[in-house]
């Protein structure tokens, strides 16, 4: 096989055995049919959270409830007690200030988004960051005297870049949320429902973005734009990373499982740990209150409420991070199904645990709630359906631009003799001259052709290294079957 980087050595196709194995545990026909199940659920769970949520609302009278019933937030009032500009609000018929529109609403706003790009394009830099790793870690392991196989060395390096991956997302989101709360009171919203839509969208999309990019790199950039030897497409004098002839599918499991596992075990120690850590806070004010006063009839009756001042204090928003994992997981369980298939189970487990520690820290942990009239769930239910359109989108394109289905389905209908995959393989991969190259050469000069994985025309022929006709005929199949699989399950939500 052809070298991997610039530096790399030429290497032999069975390293890559073990790998192959464990793509095809993934990457098999019944992924297509689970990708297809799981987009009647998704359509299935929102049509019964839609009629779950009406009927709630009709039970608790919130059918006629309108959001100008809201009284104004505080902090919009204490930020315009100084504007001079007033209006009447026809709901409760009360004098409020009006935010002057050029002077503060127009300039705060153009600020917010600017500041969200500037963040969107900071995961994005993470993200590129984590690919130079990637392609350092696996250059030095190959270019090194390492016995280390091609598999173990894939494996490895997409393992540890998943991990750094996974720390790189918590840290950026403590400086989302952050920022995103001071954005949001920027923009001088006028009631907590509406300061909450604002900040959610906002939220969300950084922390999409931030868990996400790098999965729809794997899925749908890497190992695509290559080129070929001795013709790379290189960014700032550097070839791009490949995909092993098994594709990108494995790796693409991998950083998921790793993404999505180390996000659910993070948030369920931290969600105790958070909580454990305020009510000792609170306890030694209390004790430090307690040692000041030395009444008798003190004891006797603050008792009930001392214990109550230990616990920490729920929030108009502690629901929101709650929403915010639910929400997300349903994005690993619905986007991109078709690469981990185990993602469901790892949700059900995780949901499991969650209900009992939700419980023991609700009721342990945080003082009682303070409820608030709400129509429904808000921005989070178009939120979900968005992501549920997306997901059919994302797992149609995975199944036939990143899985070989396609072309194995090809080959078996049309090219092999006997009906089965024998000689697939060698159909998958091109040949290469090595002397077309002056940094092949210079390895080895006891090799003559090397393969790689595409579909272009032979050394020998006069078109070579073109891109053959199997290429747009099995391009052709996988954007028929992108259709076919978008208009089928259109058809099934409809």
């Amino acid at each position: 096989m052809c070298p991997l980087c610039d530096w790399c050595e030429f290497w032999k196709l069975q390293e890559t055995c073990f790998y192959s194995k464990i793509t095809y545990l993934i990457d098999n026909p019944s992924t297509v049919f689970f990708a297809v199940f799981m987009s009647f659920w998704a359509t299935l769970f929102l049509e019964l959270w839609k009629r779950y949520s009406a009927e709630i609302t009709h039970r608790w009278d919130l059918t006629g409830f309108d959001v100008h019933e809201e009284h104004p937030r505080p902090q919009y009032l204490a930020r315009l007690s100084h504007v001079r500009k007033t209006r009447i609000d026809y709901v409760t018929n009360t004098k409020e200030p009006r935010a002057p529109f050029w002077r503060m609403k127009l300039p705060a706003t153009v600020f917010s988004f600017s500041v969200v790009l500037l963040l969107v394009a900071l995961a994005f830099a993470a993200v590129i960051g984590v690919v130079m790793y990637r392609m350092s870690i696996l250059t030095l392991i190959k270019v090194g005297n390492n016995k280390m196989t091609t598999s173990e060395a894939i494996m490895i390096t997409t393992a540890s870049a998943a991990c750094i991956n996974l720390c790189l997302i918590y840290i950026l989101n403590y400086i989302y949320t952050f920022l995103a709360e001071y954005l949001t009171e920027l923009e001088l919203w006028r009631t907590q429902t509406e300061f909450d839509d604002s900040l959610t969208l906002k939220i969300y999309l950084l922390q999409f973005v931030n868990y996400y990019a790098s999965i729809f790199y794997i899925a749908f950039f890497k190992g695509k734009f290559v080129g070929r030897p001795g013709s790379y497409n290189k960014i700032f004098d550097y070839r791009q990373e490949e995909c092993s002839s098994g594709g990108c599918l494995t790796e693409l499991s991998i950083q998921l499982a790793i993404i999505m596992v180390g996000k659910q075990a993070m948030n369920t120690i931290l969600e105790m740990l958070i909580p454990m850590f305020w009510k000792w806070v609170n306890m030694m004010k209390v004790g430090i209150f307690k040692k000041n006063r030395h009444s008798a009839s003190f004891k006797g009756k603050g008792e009930r409420w001392l214990r109550d001042l230990k616990l920490v204090e729920w929030g108009p928003r502690s629901l929101f991070p709650e929403y915010l994992e639910m929400v997300l997981q349903y994005g690993f369980v619905t986007i991109f199904v078709s690469a981990f298939p185990l993602a469901p189970l790892f949700a059900l487990l995780n949901n499991i645990l969650e209900m009992r520690l939700d419980a023991k820290k609700l009721l342990t942990f945080y003082r009682r709630p303070v409820t608030q009239r709400v129509r429904d769930i808000g921005v989070w239910y178009r939120i979900l359906d968005s992501i549920g359109k997306l997901s059919v989108i994302t797992n149609g394109f995975i199944i036939a631009f990143t899985s070989d289905f396609i072309p194995r389905l090809l080959y078996r209908y049309s090219e092999s003799k006997d009906g089965t995959l024998n000689g697939y393989l060698d159909f998958t991969l091109s040949s290469f001259n090595v002397s077309d190259s002056d940094t092949l050469k210079n390895l080895q000069r006891n090799i003559t052709l090397c393969k790689y994985a595409d579909y272009r025309e032979p050394a020998g022929n006069e078109k070579k290294y073109e891109l053959s006709n199997m290429f747009y005929i099995i391009l052709a199949c996988r954007l028929a079957f992108v259709v076919l699989f978008e208009v089928r399950s259109l058809f099934n939500k409809s």
